[in-house]
């Protein structure tokens, strides 16, 4: 069975100023989604579905959906602050969503097969694309609790314009992921990168470190897992009281990990990570695209 590509495209881009993920960046109006999924079609996966919101889809049907007609079987869910477990209610004044693993849970009843998370935003190149799509097709069927991520170094995912949000990484001696920690706020600093820990002090942090872009492969027994530690996260006075607080992918996988319940890959890939998280990101993307067609890695018009 041919892998799944699931694509979280719900967020408005706050930094970047704007609706990024409908931004044509290649010579012909092409979006970074359009890039993520020609080249996950080039390495075998079989489906895409997007996570969005409800307010844009007939804007992201006409200008994305289209395009992929008979290209690829392609479906549609959406996430929204009421899409919670029954018994749980939206606290009165939340407008912030609910995080990565809750736009995740939204495909539970579409996705039957190993299917790899990203964010739609992010250029992850090709070959991380090759790396993870080998990964789930070589899954014995049936196989759970046997998870990927694509693991990028630190140095190679850094904007020039400002602070970003990784999640560093450790592995043990097997490669496989021991823990991930979401640190908000990393940027080059005259030479090495930093990140500001708990205490506002800047950490230096070396460039080799693996950090997780948010490129995960998972079986679909982790819906499972994620439905019921959403209820625990729900259940927390904490996380209802705070508006803000999210259901975070490393969240659940931490916990699945600390626990025993699962293992968690760390892929290598020779790929180079490239992203608008600012508006003074986009002419970078833009070069380095157009440096792609150049070299024959993209043809001109990808659909």
């Amino acid at each position: 069975m041919k892998p799944t590509l699931l694509l979280l495209a719900a967020g408005m881009g706050s930094r970047y100023g704007g609706l990024k993920q409908l931004d044509g960046l290649g010579p012909n109006g092409e979006t970074i989604m359009d890039y993520s999924i020609y080249d996950a079609i080039k390495a075998g996966f079989g489906k895409i579905v997007f996570v969005i919101r409800k307010d844009f889809e007939q804007d992201f049907r006409d200008k994305i959906l289209s395009k992929y007609e008979g290209h690829v079987p392609a479906e549609l869910c959406f996430q929204s602050l009421d899409a919670l477990p029954e018994g749980f209610s939206c606290p009165e004044g939340r407008v912030k969503p609910w995080g990565t693993n809750h736009a995740v849970l939204m495909a539970k009843d579409i996705i039957k097969e190993p299917f790899c998370v990203i964010n739609c935003d992010d250029f992850y190149n090709r070959d991380a694309y090759m790396v993870m799509g080998k990964f789930l097709s070589e899954l014995p069927e049936g196989s759970k609790n046997t998870y990927a991520m694509v693991g990028f170094r630190v140095g190679n995912t850094l904007s020039d314009n400002g602070t970003v949000a990784r999640g560093i990484c450790s592995t043990d001696e097997g490669g496989h992921l021991q823990t991930v920690g979401e640190r908000t706020e990393i940027r080059r600093v005259g030479g090495p990168g930093r990140y500001k820990d708990e205490q506002g002090e800047w950490v230096p942090v070396d460039d080799n470190t693996p950090v997780s872009m948010n490129m995960w492969g998972f079986t679909p027994d982790y819906f499972e897992h994620s439905e019921a530690y959403f209820k625990e996260f729900l259940s927390d006075p904490k996380n209802m009281e705070n508006l803000k607080a999210e259901f975070f992918i490393p969240l659940m996988v931490n916990k699945l990990i600390g626990d025993g319940t699962a293992t968690v890959k760390v892929l290598d890939t020779t790929s180079k990570w490239f992203g608008v998280t600012y508006s003074a990101d986009r002419q970078s993307v833009v070069d380095k695209i157009q440096g792609l067609i150049d070299e024959g890695v993209y043809p001109a018009k990808l659909f």
